[in-house]
């Protein structure tokens, strides 16, 4: 049990001694640090059912806990704020609970089974900055809801069935008419080995694009392309499995390198079987209305405020849409997965889109009320002119080049900084990709998801202030006491009640991880784990300049100094992890 809930649950069972809801009993961190540790709140709200003033009501509720030995003092502050600081004793004895448990005290929840879509890069297209925040959000918020006992799925939902496939058959065949998998009659085998590489995808999907823009006969080709992929056409067929294959190998790296995982690799493709038999029972059951010779759902619901369109499952000649696919695979994923939570991480620019699905998916059955659909939208990455990041060619920048980059701007950093300078130069070069991921990676994550910001690799992999390269360095700090600590035979022992400020308050530090968790969770935003690792090296640090470990000559308070560090460590670690960062030996 975290100190904030053990906090919460005496002050609610005062609350309701006097016969009111337990919920005025919540304890949360002060605002007001230099008044107390902590503060509950509830006289406020209270004291209108109380009957009495919130300041009357304080100190009978004060009365009512006085008595705990736990607490050094309680007072009550302004209108009826409840100040609470807490024994050092008491401190020690929460530290040393979180030492002894596994989840650091973070308290499992129910078990339930979680879908994570995130990634969303489309086929034949190599991975661009734009893909940066959907991959890095989206796996700390997986291991996040690992981390709290949760059957976690992972899965990318590739871009690979739609008409962009056509364009591109249309556009290399218009470039390479002789290649066998346009001639009809040829029956195979066909080539092994690609006809292009994932780079001439790339180059050729916005000529394609374009060409079906500009030219209707182009795109009456390109929609005849892509009925005869999804009618299974030997050669188109053969064809796309190449641009799947080509685009995944490429994608798998660039993913590694920032540390993301995907359980599956599922895409519009994995779905397209299950369209029509859905449409035809959604139909059966009355549930869709044609409009326009098209079928769709209407989505509106009482209470609108503004007009929401129905979602269009099937067009007039046809065709599905995005929209479809997406209805489809909710119905996929509560079916044969089991979810009882689907997050989505998804540009938030597509907030409409998930209105509509999430609706239709309600209002059909296919998702049922307790079915959690979530659209946690992210914001953009910008230049330092506050306009989405580009090249100077007016193109997206490509992940890899990004990555790239960070690394080699890491090194120039740790050179400025004659760090790492004695170690071997296959290490220091390893040490110099932790550091560029973890500049690049806390450079977007310390952002809250929902908002832009301005992508700058200088302040990203500075080593002073809010940033990648500082947490590892206090991580690294910490383990180089230890290393120095085993030179002199010393060894952590059990932690004690704090003697200074510093001390005192890492330790309230280190207590808060539960509840900055839990708003994680709730808010689905990393940036408060990383805000709060940051927190915890800053606080660290300070004690660290106050409290002279290795020099101190009383055993049981050294020892006690050297076990808070040990947490510290093994509290950052286990932040850092679930930001996605890995943290180097030394440096």
């Amino acid at each position: 049990m975290s100190i904030i809930t053990d906090l919460t649950d005496t002050f609610a069972n005062a609350f309701a001694a006097l016969g009111l809801d337990r919920a005025f009993g919540e304890v949360v961190v002060s605002q007001r640090p230099e008044l107390a540790q902590f503060q509950c709140n509830g006289a406020l709200p209270a004291a209108k059912p109380a009957r009495m003033s919130p300041r009357d009501l304080a100190q009978q509720i004060i009365g009512l806990v006085a008595e705990d030995d736990r607490f050094v003092e309680l007072s009550i502050a302004g209108p009826g704020f409840i100040n609470i600081t807490l024994t050092d004793e008491t401190l020690a004895d929460h530290i040393e609970r979180v030492r002894a448990d596994d989840r650091l005290a973070v308290q499992p929840g129910e078990p339930s089974t979680v879908v994570v879509d995130f990634g969303g890069p489309n086929v034949a297209k190599e991975l661009h900055v734009g893909h940066l925040r959907t991959a890095i959000i989206g796996e700390s918020l997986k291991r996040v809801f690992r981390f709290v006992g949760h059957e976690t799925i992972g899965d990318v939902h590739l871009g690979d069935w739609g008409t962009p496939m056509g364009q591109l058959i249309v556009e290399l065949e218009r470039h390479q008419p002789e290649l066998s998998y346009f001639d009809p009659e040829y029956t195979g085998p066909y080539p092994e080995g690609p006809p292009v590489t994932v780079a001439e995808l790339n180059d050729l999907y916005p000529v394609a694009s374009a060409r079906a823009g500009e030219d209707a006969g182009v795109a009456e080709s390109a929609r005849r392309a892509t009925v005869e992929l999804h009618e299974g056409r030997p050669g188109y067929r053969a064809l796309w499995e190449h641009f799947r294959t080509v685009s995944v190998d490429a994608m798998l790296p660039v993913y590694g390198d920032l540390g993301v995982e995907f359980d599956l690799w599922y895409g519009e493709s994995t779905i397209a079987p299950l369209l029509n038999p859905m449409i035809e029972r959604l139909a059966a059951a009355g549930l869709l209305v044609e409009s326009q010779g098209a079928l769709v759902v209407d989505v509106t619901e009482d209470g609108d405020t503004a007009e929401i369109p129905p979602l269009m499952v099937r067009k007039s000649d046809g065709a599905t849409l995005y929209t479809t696919w997406d209805l489809a695979t909710i119905e996929d994923r509560v079916e044969r997965l089991g979810a009882e939570e689907i997050v989505y991480i998804v540009d938030l620019r597509q907030s409409l889109h998930f209105e509509q699905v999430f609706r239709a998916a309600r209002k059909t059955g296919i998702a049922p009320p307790t079915v959690v659909l979530d659209h946690a939208g992210n914001g953009t990455v910008n230049g330092k002119d506050g306009k989405p990041l580009r090249t100077r060619d007016g193109n997206l920048p490509l992940l890899r080049e990004l990555v790239e980059d960070a690394i080699a701007l890491a090194l120039e950093r740790m050179d400025e900084r004659g760090l790492a300078s004695e170690v071997p130069s296959d290490e220091r070069n390893r040490i110099a990709r932790l550091v560029g991921l973890a500049a690049l990676k806390y450079g977007d994550l310390r952002n809250h998801r929902a908002s832009d910001y301005i992508f700058d690799l200088d302040r990203f992999t500075s080593f002073d202030g809010k940033t990648g390269p500082y947490l590892l360095y206090g991580a690294v700090r910490m383990q180089s006491i230890f290393r120095e600590a085993d030179v002199q035979g010393l060894t952590a022992g059990a932690v004690i009640a704090p003697s200074v400020d510093a001390e005192r308050n890492l330790m309230l530090q280190i207590l808060r991880m539960p509840e900055v968790v839990e708003r994680v969770l709730r808010h689905r935003a990393p940036n408060h784990l990383a805000e709060y690792a940051y927190e915890l090296v800053a606080e660290f640090n300070r004690f660290y300049e106050v409290c002279h470990i290795l020099r101190e000559e009383d055993a049981d308070r050294q020892a006690s100094w050297l076990g808070l560090v040990a947490l510290s460590r093994r509290q950052l670690g286990v932040l850092l992890d679930l930001l996605g960062i890995e943290i180097p030996e030394r440096m």
